[in-house]
């Protein structure tokens, strides 16, 4: 997610736009600019890399004098990092500047409208697009330009926004993307989020969807999409500044596992158009997709896992043969390609060592490779012959939530695309399952205010020595992941496993007060995990189940059982998998563990 800051006030803007823009650094960004209007125009500086580079190019803003202005750090969502495609963004005229964090998710048709236009476009950003859509509804009445935009305009925004025909004004708008105005007796502010403000002042209103603000030195006026004035209370700030880039949460973690679902809501909607899935990075045609005869999954971690998950769902969907690979071993294997393979890459950082390398070993041989990564410009995303992105933002902690939940999201619309182009999946199906994924993210919101819950009941296995975890199809997958997650932050052994294995030599590693994890979100499997939970508990196990809800007759073979959600089966892993970090998350912090950076782990494996 990227930085927003602005300010207008009595002191040099640049200085102070270049502090706040620091306290927003721990967001993850690829490049960074500023816009300060001067006293005759609007003077950007921008480029790509670490904030101390654009520090430098203007001195520490000292290059950049004028007492209003905006700021940007980039995550990249459309466009490669580079300077053309950094912000702040100009209209053709250099009159209108904008800075943007979020999703235009109908910029393509907007784009195509304002070339026929005569408009001329720099970059290969969504962002562009509203500044010329700006300028092109533009009469004089900044205000009007702007709402008249956002009627337009889909996707998630927030945008920080000068005019230099109005340059004692910055305007906010926001739309699903965090904002936020505060005030002293300097001037206003705008920022994205609460650390870039502290330093300056306590008091800050949080802007609401639709809403626009108009910001002068010493006022601030709030409207509604129509135009229409609203009165805002403000809220006083009492986080220390640590806290405050946490957005309050203790953690990282926790804070990027309650921002799952709105990862899911921006991976998901944008590829959802006319009750359709329209996957347009991908790339591929019909006829392409109906060639494939078989997929190789290749990723590392939390993305083999999330690779797994989608064998049973593109196999079930759309009917295509699937192998899932740990990309280590892949490219050491010789692996047996033929006409009509494709293979596709997961990865997070779009860096992964192991993965890079059987992504270029595939192309060596002939075949194609779709990349499904969070990084924009990374290595897999520039290497790949197409790429899908899963728009989870910057992710800080070393365990991956988000970025997980929104891998799996990008599988379930491939696995559901390549099912309808291909014949395997009904209208009706196709359109019940949509109707599912549109659930997913309140349906997360609803597991994550159960967290008192399964606090309680982690605070319980503190001092675990062992930790088994089984399910049979997809909660097999569910649980691979579950155990992970317990493992790399706890640091408490955990292991998981096909339950129908369990008589072939795992049963005789259950002791007294073990605890098992029974994942049964499959109803065609259901009696079949519930009778590997009875064996376990009668061999003294404490058995924790999560399941469907509805699902209560599991109680008789549970000992605390999680009621997730009823979803499509072959979306189960997105809720069950919710309460499986949070209890990993709360076991590690009640051993004191390091969560964010749990011990010889590193975010991007960029080595062998």
């Amino acid at each position: 997610m990227c930085g927003i800051v602005g300010y207008i006030g009595s002191h040099q803007a640049a200085p102070v736009i270049l502090e706040g823009l620091s306290k927003l650094e721990y967001r993850g960004y690829d490049s960074a600019g500023m816009a300060v209007f001067n006293g005759e125009k609007i003077q950007i500086q921008k480029s790509v890399g670490r904030l101390k580079v654009l520090e430098e190019l203007t001195h520490g803003g000292a290059t950049m004098p004028g007492t209003v202005g905006i700021g940007h750090t980039r995550w990249a969502t459309h466009g490669a990092p580079s300077d053309e495609n950094a912000h702040p963004h100009y209209n053709q005229e250099e009159t209108i500047a904008v800075v943007h964090n979020g999703i235009i998710e109908n910029y393509l048709p907007l784009r195509e409208k304002l070339l026929s236009k005569g408009y001329q476009f720099v970059s290969d950003t969504d962002t562009e697009v509203l500044a010329h859509l700006i300028d092109y509804y533009y009469k004089g009445n900044p205000l009007e330009a702007i709402t008249k935009v956002m009627h337009r305009v889909q996707g998630s925004y927030a945008l920080g926004i000068i005019f230099s025909e109005h340059p004692d004004q910055i305007f906010a708008v926001r739309k699903d993307s965090p904002l936020i105005v505060g005030q002293n007796e300097n001037g206003c502010f705008i920022a994205s989020d609460v650390p870039a403000v502290l330093k300056y002042t306590r008091k800050v209103y949080f802007i609401e969807n639709q809403e626009v603000v108009r910001l002068r030195v010493d006022h601030m006026h709030f409207y509604t999409v129509d135009e229409e004035e609203i009165q805002k209370e403000p809220v006083t700030i009492d986080w220390d500044a640590d806290a405050a880039e946490k957005g309050g949460y203790e953690h990282f973690m926790l804070k990027e596992m309650y921002e799952q679902p709105k990862t899911v809501t921006d991976t998901l909607l944008p590829r959802i158009k006319d009750n359709d899935i329209v996957i347009e990075e991908l790339g591929m045609s019909d006829e392409e997709i109906n060639a494939i005869r078989k997929i190789f999954i290749v990723a590392c971690g939390s993305a083999y896992h999330a690779g797994v998950t989608a064998k049973y769902v593109i196999e079930g969907i759309a009917r295509i043969p699937v192998e899932v690979d740990l990309a280590s071993e892949f490219r050491y294997r010789n692996p047996i390609f033929e006409e009509g393979t494709m293979v596709v890459v997961i990865s997070q950082s779009g860096e992964t060592a192991d993965s890079l390398a059987a992504l270029r070993e595939s192309q060596k041989l002939g075949h194609k490779v779709l990349g499904i990564v969070n990084v924009v410009g990374s290595s897999i995303a520039r290497e790949a012959d197409n790429v899908m992105y899963t728009w989870a933002g910057p992710e800080i902690a070393v365990a991956t939530t988000k970025a997980y939940s929104a891998q799996l999201i990008a599988l379930y619309l491939l696995a559901m695309k390549f099912g309808k182009v291909r014949g395997k999946l009904d209208a009706d199906a196709f359109h019940s399952m949509l109707k599912d994924l549109k659930r997913l993210p309140g349906q997360i919101e609803r597991l994550l205010a159960n967290k008192q819950r399964i606090q309680r009941f982690a605070n319980r296995y503190i001092g675990a020595k062992d930790v088994f975890f089984i399910g049979r199809g997809i909660d097999y997958a569910i649980s691979m992941e579950g155990s992970l997650k317990l493992k790399e932050i706890s640091y408490i052994h955990s292991e998981a496993y096909a339950a129908g294995e369990l008589k072939h030599g795992t049963i005789s590693l259950i002791e007294e007060g073990t605890l098992v994890a029974a994942v049964a979100t499959q109803d065609a499997l259901f009696q079949k995990t519930l009778s590997n939970m009875v064996e376990v508990k009668a061999r003294g196990a404490f058995v924790l189940a999560v399941t469907n809800e509805g699902n209560t007759e599991i109680e008789k073979a549970a000992d605390y059982c999680i009621y997730i959600p009823r979803t499509n089966p072959y979306f189960a892993n997105s809720l069950a998998i919710i309460p499986l970090q949070l209890f990993g998350y709360y076991v590690a912090v009640g051993k004191g563990c390091d969560v964010d950076k749990p011990r010889n782990l590193a975010k991007s494996v960029t080595v062998e």
